[in-house]
């Protein structure tokens, strides 16, 4: 049982180290939404949000979110969702994905988020229902 106890513990540090670390990039920027609008069709299962606002070098953005909770954990669960922002004439569109926590009025957010522009995009943020607010500490990822 020893020799177990330490083949385990030699396994569980030889993984340890191998992971990689998440390194936000240089250039974070606030992103700042006004809640559109928010429904259900479903019956309360999954709610659907839509907001607009700033979003850094990204300029006017609009987004759109689908919440869930697969896990039946009531106070928790996923999203997907979509962006797309113009500034002058760029357009970017993204593909948004994570992850949320209420936590009293607010639901908290992390995200992943994938870019036309090639980039990947991290962020957290709150959602406050009550004042139709989204806000966003959002970086690049580092991949490299």
């Amino acid at each position: 049982m020893k020799y177990l106890l330490g083949a385990m513990f030699a396994f569980v540090l030889a993984m340890s180290a191998q992971g990689q670390d998440i390194s936000y990039g240089d250039g974070a920027f606030d992103a700042m939404f006004e809640i559109d609008s928010t429904f259900t069709r479903d019956g309360g299962k999954t709610f659907e949000v839509s907001a607009s606002g700033e979003a850094g070098d990204y300029g006017r953005t609009y987004l759109s979110y689908t919440f869930t909770d697969e896990q039946r954990t009531r106070d928790r669960g996923e999203f997907t969702g979509f962006a797309w922002a113009q500034n002058g004439e760029e357009v970017n569109t993204a593909t948004l994905r994570g992850v949320w926590k209420k936590s009293g009025k607010i639901f908290n957010l992390y995200t992943l988020d994938i870019v036309s522009n090639g980039k990947i995009n991290i962020g957290s943020g709150e959602v406050d229902f009550v004042a139709k607010t989204i806000k966003f500490k959002v970086s690049e990822l580092k991949t490299d």
